[in-house]
C-alpha cells in the first residue's frame, strides 16, 4: 500500500503517466479557476475552503479521454424476415401513407378553382402535372435516393444532421470525444475512395462558425416545418372528408362541418397514447380498403367515361396547360403540390419502420392506386367539367356514396397519423441532440425503439388543430398554408441530402449536382407558386415554424453557453491532490453518483457538495449522460470510465453514451447494476494494463509497441500521436469478426501469466472489496440544480434571451433525474448559478 503515502508531486506524475494508455489527447493547456461563495463562508470552512479556492496554472492530466470497457459479446441486429417486412409494409399504409392517400379528396378541386375547365386539354394537362409530380418527387426522389440517406435506419432532417455531425465537427456543443468514433454504429462504409473534396468540405464546415450556425438553422427550420405540417395535416384531411356531407344532408353547413371535424380530431389525438404499432395495425386495414376503393373507382371511371386519359402520360400536355392558361396555370401549382403532401413522412417516419417496407408499400400499392384515382377523376371531368368543386364524391358510382364517405372519413383520420408520428420522431431527435427542451417520451413498443408517444406534443397539436379548424372554417385557406409547409420541408431535405452526397457518399460531382438541380428546381417552382398565397393562409406555417425555430435555437444557444461556463469553472487537479484521499472531509460507506454535463474535468458542483455536506461517500463516480450523433449505442458500449486521482481516492468518471433513438427511461436499479459491472471490468482491465507494463519494463522490450483497445479501437502507445489524427473517412473497423479480433489481440497483448498476476494483484482485490462494501451501503444521486444568468456586461438581447426565455424553458422542462425512477430519499441537490 505504498501508493497511498505518495506525495502530491508523485501523485501528479503518476496521473500524467497513466494517460499513455488512454485513447485521447484532449488535454487542456491549463486548468481554469474555481472559486466559491464569499469571505464569510471561506472563514467558516477553514482549511478545506482555502484548499478548494487555490488556482494553480498547470496541465490537468484528468482532462483526457475516458477509457472504454469493451464486451466481446457484441449485439448485432438480426435481419428482418420477409413476412415481418410485409407486415411492416402493411402497417405503413396506416401510418406513413394516409396523408398522401387522401389527397384525391381535394387536389383537383383546388387546381380547377384557379384554372377553369374550357377544353379537355386543361384536364389532361392538370392530370399530367399531378402524375409527373408524384413520379418525380415521392417516387424518384424519396424512394430511390433520400431513403438511402438514413442514419442507421432513422430518417428526418435531424437524422441527416447527426449523420453530417459524425463526419465533420459542426455540432455547436463542444462535448465530442475521439472514443465516440469507435462506437460500432458511428462509422459507415463509404462507396467511393475519393477523399479530397470531402476533406475540403469538412475543413470549411469546421473552421467557419457561421456555416455551423447556418446549417443548424436550416435543420431547425426543416424540423419546425414538419411540426407545422403535423398541425395542418389533421385539419386539412378531416375537414376535406367531412365536407362531403354538405351536399347530401340538408342543413349541414359550415358550422356543422367545423363541429364534426373538431370531434373527430379530439378522438384522433386521444388514441395516440396506444402507440404507433397498435394504431398502425388498427388503421392499416381501413387504409388498405381506402386504396382499394381509390383504384377501383378510378378504373370504373376510366372505363365508363374516357379511356383516352392515358394520353396524360405524354408530358407535352403540361406544356399545353401552361401555354393556354399562363399565370393561372402557375397559380394552380399551389393546388397541384397538395398531391404530394405527406411525402416527407416517408423519410421522417423511417424510424418507426424500415426502408424496404416503405419502398414496397409505395411501389406496389400507393403509387398505382393514386395514379388510377387521378386518372378516373380526370375521365369524369372530361365528361362533366362542372363537377370540379366536388369531383371526388361526384365521381363515386351511384349507391356507393355512403360507404365511400365512411371509409374516406376514417382514411382522413388515419392520414393525420403520418405527420403526427413524424412530429414525435423529430422532437425526440432534436431533444437528444440538444435542440429542444426535455419532455416526457413514452416508448410504446418493445421491438421498435422508434415507436414513441410524446404527451405534451400530442395535446399541443390537438389544441392547435382545433384552433386552425375553428379559425379558417374552410379547406381552401388551409390548403394554401399546407403547400408552403410541405415544399419548405422538401427543400431542406434536398439541401442536406446534397451535402451528404458530397461529404459522406462522395458521389461523382456531376451526379451530386444533378440532384439539387433537378429536384430543387421543381421544388423552387412550387415554392414560388405557394408563396403568393401568404395573405390567404400561407402565413400560418411560417408563423408556426418561426415559433418553434425560436424555441429550439434558444434552447441550443443557452445549453452551449452553460456547457462552456461549466468548462471554465471546473476544478483543478492540484486542488484535488492537496485535499488528500479524505477530500478534506469524512468518507462514509456508499457510492455517490454525481451527475454533470462535462465529458472532461472535475465539475465545480463537486466542490459545492464538499462544502455543503458534512461527509462524502467512499466511492465517487462523476456520471455524464451524453448523446452522441448515432441512433443507437449498443449496451456493451454504453459506458466510458476513467480514474480520477490516485487509487486511494476511489473516484471515477463515467460517461454514459446514448443515441437519439435509445431509451432513457431506465429503472435505477438496472442502471446501477450495469454501471457497477462496467466499473469492475474497468478495474480488472486497468490491472492487466499495469501488469503488462511492468512485464515489458522488466524485459526491456523497447521495440514493442504497447497496444490498448478502447471500445473496439486499437491504439498504439508508441505512435499515439499519429493515431489521434485519423483521416476523415479512415475506417478502423471491419464488418465482421470484431469479437474474434479483440480476443486475438488480447491473447497477444496479455499473456495468461500476466492476466493471472493481474487477478492476484492485492491492490485490485482491496479496491474490489472496497467497492462491494460501498455497494452494500447503497447509492446516492448528487444533482446540481443550475440557474443560468447572463453576465452584467452582456448585450440587452442576450440578457433577454438567457434570463427570461431560456430560464423559462429550463424551469418548465423535465429534470434529468425524471428519466430514471430514483427514490427522492436517494437524491441530494445543490444549487449552482452559471454566469454566461
Amino acid at each position: 500500500m505504498e501508493g497511498m503515502e505518495r506525495s502530491s508531486e508523485e501523485n501528479a506524475r503518476l496521473l500524467r503517466s497513466e494517460s499513455r494508455w488512454v485513447d485521447g489527447s484532449e488535454a487542456d493547456s491549463e486548468s481554469n479557476p474555481w472559486s466559491l461563495m464569499d469571505e464569510d463562508q471561506r472563514q467558516e470552512h477553514g482549511s478545506v475552503r482555502r484548499r478548494l479556492v487555490k488556482n494553480p496554472k498547470r496541465v490537468d492530466s484528468f482532462d483526457v479521454e475516458a477509457m472504454g470497457i469493451y464486451d466481446p459479446n457484441s449485439h448485432h441486429r438480426k435481419d428482418i424476415s420477409i413476412w415481418s417486412t410485409l407486415a411492416m409494409a402493411f402497417q405503413t399504409l396506416g401510418v406513413v401513407y394516409g396523408d398522401m392517400g387522401t389527397s384525391p379528396l381535394y387536389v383537383f378541386a383546388d387546381v380547377f378553382s384557379k384554372v377553369p375547365i374550357k377544353t379537355e386539354e386543361d384536364v389532361l394537362g392538370a392530370l399530367s402535372l399531378v402524375m409527373y409530380t408524384i413520379a418525380l418527387l415521392p417516387f424518384a426522389k424519396y424512394v430511390f435516393i433520400v431513403l438511402k440517406a438514413n442514419d442507421n435506419g432513422e430518417g428526418g432532417t435531424f437524422a441527416l444532421y447527426s449523420l453530417i455531425c459524425r463526419y465533420a465537427k459542426v455540432n455547436l456543443l463542444p462535448n465530442q470525444q475521439l472514443a465516440d468514433e469507435h462506437i460500432s454504429s458511428f462509422k459507415l462504409k463509404l462507396p467511393t475512395p475519393e477523399l479530397e473534396r470531402a476533406l475540403n468540405i469538412k475543413e470549411k464546415l469546421e473552421k467557419k462558425s457561421y456555416l455551423k450556425t447556418l446549417l443548424l438553422l436550416l435543420v431547425l427550420m426543416g424540423t419546425s416545418m414538419i411540426i407545422g405540417d403535423g398541425i395542418l395535416t389533421p385539419a386539412m384531411s378531416v375537414m376535406s372528408a367531412v365536407s362531403g356531407l354538405q351536399g347530401q344532408i340538408k342543413g349541414f353547413d359550415t358550422n356543422e362541418v367545423v363541429m364534426l371535424s373538431i370531434v373527430i380530431l379530439i378522438g384522433l389525438f386521444s388514441i395516440q397514447r396506444f402507440g404507433t404499432g397498435k394504431v398502425g395495425f388498427t388503421f392499416a386495414p381501413a387504409l388498405a380498403l381506402w386504396f382499394f376503393c381509390l383504384g377501383s373507382i378510378g378504373i370504373y371511371n376510366i372505363l365508363k367515361y374516357d379511356t383516352t386519359v392515358i394520353r396524360a402520360f405524354n408530358p407535352a400536355y403540361i406544356y399545353y396547360f401552361f401555354k393556354r392558361n399562363g399565370i393561372k396555370a402557375w397559380s394552380a401549382l399551389g393546388g397541384c403540390v397538395l398531391c404530394i403532401t405527406g411525402a416527407e413522412a416517408m423519410f421522417a417516419d423511417l424510424g418507426h419502420f424500415s426502408v424496404i417496407s416503405i419502398q414496397v408499400a409505395f411501389t406496389c400499392v400507393v403509387f398505382p392506386c393514386l395514379l388510377l384515382a387521378y386518372m378516373g377523376q380526370a375521365a369524369y371531368l372530361i365528361t362533366y367539367p362542372s363537377s370540379a368543386g366536388r369531383i371526388f364524391y361526384d365521381s363515386v358510382p351511384d349507391g356507393f356514396f355512403w360507404p365511400v364517405l365512411v371509409i374516406a372519413t376514417f382514411a382522413a383520420m388515419i392520414a393525420s397519423q403520418a405527420m403526427i408520428s413524424a412530429t414525435f420522431s423529430c422532437v425526440k431527435q432534436s431533444m437528444a441532440l440538444g435542440c429542444f427542451p426535455r419532455v416526457k417520451i413514452v416508448h410504446t413498443s418493445r421491438k421498435f425503439m422508434g415507436q414513441i408517444y410524446i404527451p405534451v406534443i400530442n395535446w399541443f397539436l390537438m389544441i392547435m388543430c382545433i384552433v386552425v379548424v375553428a379559425s379558417f372554417r374552410n379547406t381552401t385557406d388551409i390548403a394554401n398554408a399546407y403547400g408552403i409547409a410541405e415544399v419548405g420541408v422538401m427543400m431542406v431535405s434536398t439541401t442536406l441530402v446534397t451535402l451528404v452526397m458530397l461529404l459522406i457518399w462522395q458521389t461523382n460531382l456531376f451526379l451530386a449536382l444533378c440532384f439539387p438541380l433537378v429536384f430543387g428546381s421543381v421544388e423552387l417552382l412550387y415554392l414560388s407558386a405557394v408563396l403568393t398565397k401568404i395573405k390567404e393562409g400561407g402565413w400560418l406555417p411560417l408563423a408556426f415554424a418561426t415559433c418553434f425555430l425560436c424555441v429550439m435555437y434558444i434552447w441550443n444557444y443557452g445549453s452551449v453557453l452553460k456547457y462552456r461556463s461549466e468548462v471554465s469553472k471546473k476544478m483543478s487537479m492540484d486542488i484535488m491532490l492537496e485535499l488528500g484521499s479524505t477530500l478534506g472531509t469524512v468518507r462514509t460507506p456508499g457510492i455517490g453518483l454525481l451527475y454533470n454535463e462535462l465529458v472532461q474535468g472535475t465539475p465545480s458542483s463537486f466542490g459545492q457538495f464538499l462544502l455543503s455536506l458534512p461527509a462524502i461517500h467512499s466511492v465517487i463516480v462523476f456520471v455524464c449522460i451524453k448523446y452522441v450523433p448515432v441512433p443507437v449505442v449498443p449496451q456493451e458500449e454504453r459506458f466510458l470510465f476513467r480514474r480520477v486521482c490516485p487509487k486511494d481516492y476511489h473516484m471515477f468518471r463515467c460517461i454514459a453514451r446514448y443515441g437519439y433513438k435509445d431509451v432513457r427511461k431506465e429503472d435505477h436499479h438496472a442502471f446501477e447494476q450495469l454501471l457497477i459491472e462496467s466499473l469492475e471490468k474497468f478495474l480488472r482491465r486497468e490491472a492487466q494494463e499495469l501488469a503488462l507494463e511492468s512485464s515489458i519494463a522488466e524485459l526491456d522490450l523497447d521495440s514493442i509497441s504497447v497496444r490498448s483497445r478502447d471500445n473496439g479501437g486499437i491504439v498504439s502507445v508508441a505512435d499515439e500521436a499519429g493515431e489521434l489524427h485519423i483521416p476523415l473517412m479512415h475506417d478502423q473497423r471491419t464488418d465482421g469478426g470484431e469479437s474474434s479480433t479483440f480476443e486475438a489481440s488480447t491473447s497477444l497483448i496479455l499473456p495468461s501469466s500476466i492476466m493471472s498476476s493481474a487477478e492476484e494483484d492485492p491492490s485490485l482485490e482491496y479496491e474490489l472489496s472496497a467497492l462491494r462494501e460501498a455497494i452494500e451501503s447503497g447509492f446516492t444521486y448528487l444533482l446540481a440544480r443550475g440557474d443560468v444568468r447572463a453576465r452584467k456586461e452582456s448585450w440587452f438581447l442576450k440578457k433577454l434571451v438567457i434570463n427570461y426565455f431560456y430560464a423559462f424553458l429550463r424551469r418548465n422542462c423535465r429534470a434529468g433525474a425524471a428519466n430514471m425512477s430514483v427514490p427522492h430519499m436517494n437524491i441530494l441537490r445543490a444549487g449552482m448559478t452559471y454566469m454566461v
